[in-house]
């Protein structure tokens, strides 16, 4: 007989989640702007972490990149456990739209206004991170190396990246929600985001902090290309985030159960 201390089920999951678009959806736009301001800088938290654990390694070498990864899952962890608003978690709201939970109006409006807050806590880090001197050491060449690499592709590339870099991403948002207490949801977050980090996938918003702090270091950065690769992979996020997660779990779970409007 279930517990208080029973992971929730996967029908419950997405019970909770639908749910939890709803309040997203119903926040008011200050406390949502700032929410969402704390998660690019969170996000940007993780992604100097990674940047410092990759300096001096060998990119391309997995262990390397699985403890990059690991560190890295820093921002996720403090989004969920802190509380903030992260545009690509909340692809995940797409549940509550096609249920006619929320407008597409609301939706539109939260994305919308968590993907700019996103954008300023991640590029207010980078500048706080080349005010602070730190850039001018080893990290900074990093900065620089991963910065130019992220530019170096193409639009097909960066969607796919992108799509199934979400995925994973939303499947650790998902996991999240099985959880009842602070440590089954960091462990939760841990592998699925390692995972992203170590196959080399793109996630728009971390991607909003490495490439200006690249920049900032001294790697040359296109606007036009850094938008265009942004746009790309954006749009791949929502892919794999709406409709690779939240759309098959909304079928498999409350596609004869959603409630109507």
């Amino acid at each position: 007989m279930p517990n208080d201390h029973d992971a929730y089920k996967p029908a419950e999951i997405a019970a909770l989640i639908e749910g939890a678009g709803v309040a997203k959806a119903r926040m008011p736009v200050g406390q949502m702007l700032t929410l969402a301001v704390l998660a690019g800088a969170f996000i940007g938290f993780g992604a100097a972490a990674y940047l410092m654990v990759m300096t001096g390694a060998d990119p391309g070498f997995g262990p390397h990149r699985l403890l990059g990864g690991a560190v890295f899952a820093l921002g996720l962890i403090l989004v969920i456990v802190g509380g903030a608003e992260l545009f690509t978690g909340n692809a995940l709201m797409v549940m509550a739209a096609v249920d006619r939970k929320i407008t597409r109006r609301a939706l539109m409006r939260n994305w919308g206004l968590v993907y700019l807050g996103n954008l300023v806590g991640a590029v207010g880090l980078a500048c706080a991170f080349w005010l602070s001197g730190l850039l001018e050491g080893p990290i900074g060449e990093t900065a620089m190396r991963v910065a130019t690499t992220k530019l170096a592709g193409s639009a097909l590339p960066w969607l796919i990246k992108g799509a199934l870099c979400n995925a994973l991403v939303c499947l650790a948002v998902w996991l999240t929600f099985s959880a009842r207490d602070t440590t089954g949801k960091i462990l939760a977050i841990l592998w699925p985001i390692s995972a992203f980090v170590l196959l080399g996938l793109e996630h728009s918003i971390a991607n909003m902090f490495f490439l200006p702090l690249g920049a900032f270091a001294g790697a040359e950065v296109p606007v036009g290309q850094a938008v265009a690769a942004l746009g790309w992979v954006t749009l791949g996020n929502v892919l794999g985030g709406a409709g690779g997660v939240a759309l098959a779990y909304r079928y498999a779970y409350l596609g004869g159960t959603g409630t109507r409007a």
